[in-house]
C-alpha cells in the first residue's frame, strides 16, 4: 500500500468514526456513577444527619406547624375531630392523648413507619421479594418484586400489601395498599382511609447515599397527592453496624404513661405499675 493511500484511508476512518451513532460512543465509555451498585439497595441505612429520623412534629418535608398542612378533604377534617395527638397543631395535654401507637403500643402501620422515628433500616433482597427491617419497634415488611399487581380488595393489615419494581438501575418504586385505616399517618393525627395508596421511591444516588420520597394518594382524605417525605437522605452504614434496640414494651409504656399522665385506659388495671 502506498503512503498516500494509507493516509487517505486514515482520513476516511476518522470521518466514519466522527459520524458514528452516539450510542456506540457511550457504550465504549464508562457511565457516570458507575461505582453505584446496580439494582441493589441491600445493607443498613440510617438518616444522613444524626437525629433526623422524623420526629413528633411530623415528617421532615411536611411538619405539622400550620404552614405545611396537606390538602384535606371535608371527610378528613371530620375524621380528625376524634383524634387527639401529643404533637403538631392539634396537640392536646398528655391526659387527653388517644394515639393508639402511644397509649396501647399498637403497630404504627404504613406509612407512619417512614414518617416517625425513622431510624436504621435494613434491606434484604431476594429473587422474588425484598424485606425491610426497621429499628423502631423491630418490625419488618415484605415487598413482592416478582411483577405481581397490588391486590384489588385486600384484607386490611397494619403494614398493608406492598409490591415493587425497578424503574431504572438505581430507583426502586414500591406501592402499598390495604393499610388498616385505624392507624394514623404520623404522630400529629393526619388521617387516611382504607383506599390509600402509598408510593415509596428508593433512589440510590451514590454508593453510600440513598434518597427516599413518600407520596400519599388518598382521594377520600386529600384533594391531591402530597409528599410527606421528599428526597429524604439516608447513608449506608458499615456491615459491622448494630443499631440500638427500640421496642414498644406494653408494661414499660404503662409505667411511662402513668408518670406522664397519659390517658391510657390500660393503666387502671395496675399491672406492672408499682414496680
Amino acid at each position: 500500500m502506498s503512503r498516500t493511500r494509507a493516509v487517505l484511508g486514515g482520513v476516511v476512518m476518522a470521518a466514519l468514526l466522527s459520524c458514528a451513532p452516539v450510542s456506540l460512543v457511550w457504550a465504549a465509555a464508562p457511565s457516570a456513577g458507575s461505582d453505584i451498585p446496580v439494582r441493589d439497595l441491600s445493607g443498613t441505612w440510617t438518616p444522613e444527619r444524626d437525629g433526623a429520623g422524623n420526629g413528633g412534629p411530623g415528617p421532615a418535608s411536611m411538619p405539622s406547624d400550620g404552614k405545611h398542612e396537606p390538602p384535606y378533604t371535608p371527610a378528613a377534617i371530620e375524621k380528625m375531630k376524634a383524634y387527639h395527638p401529643g404533637n403538631g397543631v392539634l396537640q392536646v395535654p398528655p391526659s387527653q392523648i388517644n394515639d393508639p401507637a402511644v397509649i396501647f403500643c399498637d403497630p404504627q402501620g404504613m406509612p407512619r413507619m417512614d414518617l416517625y422515628e425513622f431510624r436504621a433500616l435494613h434491606i434484604v433482597q431476594q429473587k422474588l421479594k425484598m424485606f425491610l427491617l426497621y429499628q423502631y419497634d423491630k418490625v419488618w415488611r415484605q415487598i413482592w418484586s416478582d411483577g405481581r399487581d397490588l391486590p384489588k380488595d385486600p384484607e386490611p393489615q397494619w403494614m398493608g400489601y406492598s409490591v415493587g419494581k425497578w424503574e431504572d438501575d438505581t430507583t426502586f418504586v414500591v406501592l402499598t395498599n390495604g393499610v388498616d385505616d385505624q392507624t394514623w399517618l404520623d404522630k400529629t393525627a393526619r388521617p387516611h382511609s382504607d383506599q390509600m395508596v402509598v408510593e415509596e421511591r428508593f433512589h440510590r444516588i451514590s454508593k453510600d447515599i440513598m434518597e427516599l420520597t413518600v407520596t400519599i394518594d388518598d382521594p377520600l382524605m386529600y384533594t391531591a397527592k402530597w409528599k410527606p417525605l421528599d428526597k429524604f437522605r439516608m447513608k449506608l452504614m458499615p456491615d459491622t453496624y448494630e443499631p440500638p434496640e427500640m421496642m414498644c414494651s406494653v408494661s414499660e409504656y404503662m409505667r411511662y404513661n402513668k408518670r406522664m399522665g397519659f390517658g391510657n385506659p390500660t393503666a387502671t388495671n395496675g399491672i406492672g405499675m408499682d414496680k
